[in-house]
């Protein structure tokens, strides 16, 4: 049965502290030992442990409700349940998050395109910032009016959005959602949300 609808989360750098401490040759907890190995570690597990709360927030809520894919640096639409090597790190680490570079781009259209011809009928929920234009432009021309976002995104924080999507997971109420085309992408911050309970956390698989 094909899905109604499908999430795609944004990118995760793929450099920075975390990035590094997870990369390290001396580092011997489990995710950096698992990500060296022979079969790699998943592309989730490494952007959560990457980005921290936003990220964990966006998969845990993403795999709750519905499929996901996620937009990469160099290998357009990838399931986040595939495995990784430090070698595909690498070669992302080279490609900028810019629709100017092709290396980005093509994949992404590829990608993106694949996904509307074999799901024509389902909704397309992005779980990233509509207000960016390093993928924002390029998905509209291939969804269209199928693209939606979660309304109470906007005007909020990476940290805020995670919190909101981890609380929906746990809750089991999906957010209202809206059609990115037309949507206003920037506006006064709303108020923020009270703090996550450790025990309300959702580990992503």
């Amino acid at each position: 049965m094909k899905p109604a609808r499908v999430f795609l989360l944004s990118p995760a750098r793929c450099d920075g502290v975390r990035m590094s401490m997870l990369r390290r040759a001396a580092a011997r907890f489990p995710l950096a030992t698992e990500l060296r190995s022979g079969a790699g570690a998943t592309l989730g597990d490494v952007f959560t442990f990457t980005s921290g709360l936003y990220f964990r927030g966006k998969l845990t809520y993403a795999r709750t409700f519905g499929a996901s894919w996620v937009i990469t640096q160099g290998a357009g639409l990838v399931d986040p349940g595939h495995r990784i090597t430090p070698a595909d790190l690498d070669r992302w680490a080279k490609v900028r998050i810019d629709l100017a570079d092709a290396r980005y781009r093509r994949p992404l259209e590829r990608d993106a395109r694949a996904l509307a011809e074999r799901l024509p009928d389902a909704e397309v929920v992005l779980l990233g910032s509509i207000a960016s234009d390093k993928y924002v432009d390029l998905l509209l021309d291939v969804f269209d009016d199928r693209l939606l976002f979660p309304v109470d995104f906007v005007g909020r924080g990476d940290i805020s959005r995670g919190v909101l999507l981890l609380r929906a997971a746990r809750s089991g109420t999906e957010l209202p959602y809206g059609p990115v085309r037309g949507a206003v992408r920037r506006c006064p911050r709303p108020p923020r949300l009270p703090r996550l309970p450790r025990s309300a956390g959702v580990k992503s698989a």
